[in-house]
């Protein structure tokens, strides 16, 4: 398989998950990587649009490159973001991966109605939730061309 080079930048990825568990493991599976990258938690829908609105606590946070969406969050739910996200002019452009451990078909349906760039639901063996992370990270980061943020 072709290993493609990505331009020597660092890459911004908002994580929108709840379980910690998960969060680690997203963590060392980005360590691992080939891309520097900097990740950022929010643990329930509410921080993340917090986070991607730039308010207080997060008026300097960057703009997201990717964003990974639970879609089982507290206060405000996965679907809730991905909609609001999509249906903002600002935001809209930043993929959005739905990563998940519903694999109803309505949960998906729902997802690409409100225009996720992909659904993927999680394994729950350890080494292919890895494998999923590492092959997530290498393709919208080091294949597809996304836009500037400026």
């Amino acid at each position: 398989m072709e290993v493609f080079e990505t331009e020597a930048r660092l890459v911004e990825i908002l994580l929108v998950e709840d379980n910690p568990g998960d969060v680690l493991l997203t963590r060392e599976a980005l360590k691992e990587g080939k891309v520097l990258n900097n990740l950022h938690v929010a643990h329930d829908g509410e921080e993340a649009l917090k986070f991607l609105h730039k308010e207080d606590p997060y008026r300097d946070a960057p703009t997201p490159d990717i964003v990974l969406l639970d879609l089982n969050l507290p206060k405000v739910n996965g679907r809730e973001v991905l909609a609001e996200v999509k249906s903002d002019p600002v935001l809209r452009r930043i993929p959005v991966v739905v990563l998940t451990t519903s694999q109803a078909e309505e949960d998906i349906i729902r997802s690409y109605d409100l225009h996720a760039n992909c659904y993927i639901a999680k394994p729950l063996d350890l080494d292919q939730f890895i494998t999923v992370i590492k092959t997530v990270e290498n393709f919208w980061v080091s294949i597809v061309k996304l836009p500037n943020k400026d």
